[in-house]
């Protein structure tokens, strides 16, 4: 069984919904965000999930700090479960949403292969 949530490492979208163009990218794919909030990551979560996953590098600092450390090796990012691992370029900023959500289907595909394969 497999529980997926998302929360962010910052709290300037606390409570918004899903940013418009990334929801728009996400219903090309026949996938629904409606309803879903941004939370932050909460350092009770280190204990509630197997993997952490950060998109870049920046992240994982930020993830560390708020979980208090990664004594049992959770925290990652999406990309290195791929066999070219790099940070992934926040649509914020870039624009590039389609772009985003191809190197975020690999990463994500990677990474289950991972939980099937252990």
């Amino acid at each position: 069984m497999f529980e997926i949530a998302s929360a962010a490492t910052s709290t300037e979208e606390i409570g918004n919904p899903v940013y418009p163009p990334a929801k728009a990218e996400l219903a090309r794919h026949g996938i629904s965000c409606e309803g879903k909030r941004a939370r932050q990551l909460r350092r009770d979560d280190y204990e509630k999930y197997d993997y952490i996953i950060g998109m870049e590098n920046l992240n994982l600092s930020y993830m560390n700090r708020i979980l208090g450390g990664d004594p049992e090796g959770k925290v990652h990012l999406l990309m290195d479960f791929t066999s070219h691992p790099e940070d992934i370029d926040d649509p914020w900023y870039t624009g590039d949403f389609k772009g985003v959500f191809k190197q975020i289907t690999e990463g994500c595909e990677a990474l289950l292969n991972k939980c099937i394969n252990d």
